[in-house]
């Protein structure tokens, strides 16, 4: 497994972690996430990542039970502050510092430590100041309850002002985690030039594009029985954007590209990720352990620029580009 430094800072990484946003607590059965994990550790991955909001806590419970036995100081857990948790009820979500400050401590309780090593925040909240948010971050870590601070699908403009505040308040402020794939390149523009600027680095999520790009989805074609673009539970809601005839074409015309490298398409996604000297490590996720092994394979792979530039070509003007569709909420509507 390759290792990198989170950003500027000295935390180390694995290049790629483990996340799991749409399977502990929800999609599979908790013996088969368990061992998802276990095949995570044993391919070398050190870096797991998590949100109070996934499976509505459930997760940060699976992963704690599933990370009890290991050695705390070998690995880097990392969760996340926002959206709603438990009843929903008017300060159970946001960045204010009531439900930062109840929730770290939720978070710690089910991951069964007295840590993380980051703490995000998982959307820009506008109806909090920014002042107020960072001032509790700041107390979060002042306290020991959080190693690190980052963020998640924050604009440019947003990261600075916060990296500036985070400088102020004697935090590091070392991460985005934004969705990131072949696709989907909506960061390359404002928010990666921002981030080498100030020394932040990228956890990107979706590597493979909901699995998109690793060529299930064919053209013209029924949508696979069991994927996760028919679970409505699994995130096919958000697959949608990319299950476009046009797209799933190039998709197939990566085929080649992948063959030539000697990695299969899911290999193929991750490495061209992992290329951006902006990202620091990519997230999988898995539903069965084979898909961990399978994954993790792109690690350390170098595409070189011929690669690159036929990745370039078979996509053509299907990926998306506009950074006004970093995600960033305008209120908190989360019917």
């Amino acid at each position: 497994m390759e290792i990198r430094n989170l950003g500027r800072s000295g935390l180390k990484v694995s290049a790629v972690s483990y996340g799991n946003w749409l399977t502990h607590g929800s999609q599979v059965e908790e013996d088969a996430a368990l061992a998802c994990v276990r095949q995570a550790l044993e391919e070398g991955i050190t870096t797991f990542d998590t949100a109070d909001v996934y499976a509505n806590t459930a997760a940060e419970t699976v992963l704690g039970k599933a990370l009890k036995d290991q050695r705390r100081e070998g690995l880097e857990i990392f969760t996340k502050v926002y959206f709603p948790t438990g009843p929903g009820a008017h300060n159970d979500h946001g960045l204010s510092r009531k439900h930062i400050t109840e929730s770290i401590e939720g978070s710690l309780r089910r991951l069964g430590t007295d840590h993380v090593d980051l703490y995000q925040a998982h959307r820009y909240d506008h109806e909090t100041p920014l002042e107020e948010t960072m001032e509790a971050f700041a107390d979060v870590v002042h306290s020991g309850k959080a190693l690190y601070i980052g963020v998640s699908e924050w604009r440019a403009e947003e990261i600075r002002e916060a990296h500036a505040l985070a400088r102020e308040l004697r935090i590091p402020l070392v991460s985005n985690q934004p969705q990131y794939n072949m696709l989907w390149r909506v960061i390359e523009s404002e928010v990666v030039p921002t981030c080498e600027e100030l020394g932040i680095g990228q956890i990107v999520w979706s590597p493979i594009a909901q699995g998109v790009l690793t060529g299930k989805y064919k053209p013209g074609a029924e949508l696979p029985a069991g994927s996760r673009a028919t679970d409505e539970k699994g995130g096919a809601d958000m697959i949608k954007r990319f299950l476009d005839d046009d797209v799933l074409t190039r998709v197939q015309a990566l085929q080649p590209v992948a063959d030539e490298a000697g990695l299969s398409l899911a290999q193929l996604a991750v490495a061209w990720v992992l290329q951006n000297p902006n990202v620091s490590s990519a997230i999988i996720g898995a539903s069965r352990p084979e898909q961990v092994t399978e994954n993790v394979k792109a690690a350390g792979v170098t595409l070189d620029a011929d690669a690159l530039a036929a990745i370039d070509e078979a996509l053509g003007d299907v990926p998306e580009k506009d950074p006004a569709k970093t995600t960033s909420p305008a209120t908190r509507d989360f019917g």
